[in-house]
């Protein structure tokens, strides 16, 4: 009967120090940005409205203020279009004749072309819910929010704690998905 106590107890620290190196792992890499100038990276979006999704590409640059600029890379279509988005709001510049016109996702709550900046500034400031392994990458799930009905954001970082792939959900469901590249520290 000793043995067994001793192997449970044995079992229960080991799972709780992985789960806490989960979590220092995640809070070492939001310190780390909020201590910093801003990031920069590449963002592939696809937008799932269930019935039909759209994809494009960003090129990102986070400010230390929480404030996210972007650049449409992809499609061609709509390449160059540019803007900043921040927490009291936005401004997008447009290219000659071309523009922007994603339907909104989440019931209105969010825009295709916002989900880099829910992503930013939900790892600099969102609830950190979990943090585990997931074979080779941590995966964090954030709350962008306290409030009720908030976004999850799953993060997935990679070996060297860089987002790799982002998920957006809204109440259960995902939206977004963002395969993030290119992620610098500034």
């Amino acid at each position: 009967m000793k043995k067994l106590w001793i192997i449970g107890l044995l079992v229960f620290l080991f799972g709780c120090s992985e789960r806490d190196f989960g979590m220092e792992r995640g809070l070492a890499f939001r310190q780390r940005l909020l201590e910093c100038n801003g990031c920069s990276f590449n963002a592939a979006i696809t937008a799932d409205f269930g019935d039909k999704t759209y994809s494009f590409q960003l090129s990102c640059q986070g400010n230390s203020d929480g404030s996210l600029a972007f650049t449409v890379e992809k499609p061609d279509t709509i390449s160059g279009i540019s803007g900043v988005l921040a927490a009291k709001g936005g401004q997008i510049t447009f290219e000659d004749d071309r523009c922007v016109a994603f339907p909104m996702l989440a019931e209105g709550e969010i825009s295709p072309i916002g989900g880099p900046w829910v992503l930013y500034n939900t790892l600099r400031s969102g609830y950190i819910l979990a943090c585990g392994m997931e074979e080779d990458q941590l995966r964090m799930t954030l709350n962008d929010t306290y409030e009720e009905e908030a976004f999850q954001v799953d993060v997935w970082l990679d070996g060297e704690d860089r987002p790799a792939v982002a998920e957006i959900l809204w109440k259960g469901r995902r939206v977004l998905t963002i395969q993030v590249t290119n992620f610098q520290i500034l």
